[in-house]
């Protein structure tokens, strides 16, 4: 889980942020933003008009907190929660 204690108050583990709803795995691509990485989903979506299916990816920002810190190209777990800014409505809970 965490790696070290923060003072975070986002953070669902040592502050007061709840998390609810859908719970995502996937891949760090970018963490160049302050507390914030960016992680792809992917999946595989059925296309009736040809019934095949076809890979997909959606590409989710959300919340890293410090006491969890992960980095490109770790694979990690994200839990849905309230509105943090105008895009992130996730946060990283763990490094899988």
């Amino acid at each position: 889980m965490a790696k070290k204690k923060c003072t975070d108050k986002k953070c669902p583990i040592h502050g007061t942020l709840s998390t609810r709803g859908r719970t995502f795995d996937g891949v760090v691509v970018s963490d160049k933003m302050h507390s914030t990485v960016v992680v792809r989903r992917d999946y595989v979506q059925y296309v009736p008009k040809y019934e095949r299916y076809k890979k997909a990816g959606s590409q989710v920002p959300a919340h890293n907190p410090e006491c969890i810190g992960a980095k490109v190209g770790d694979r990690v777990r994200i839990s849905e929660c309230r509105p943090l800014s105008k895009t992130k409505n996730f946060v990283v809970v763990e490094v899988l």
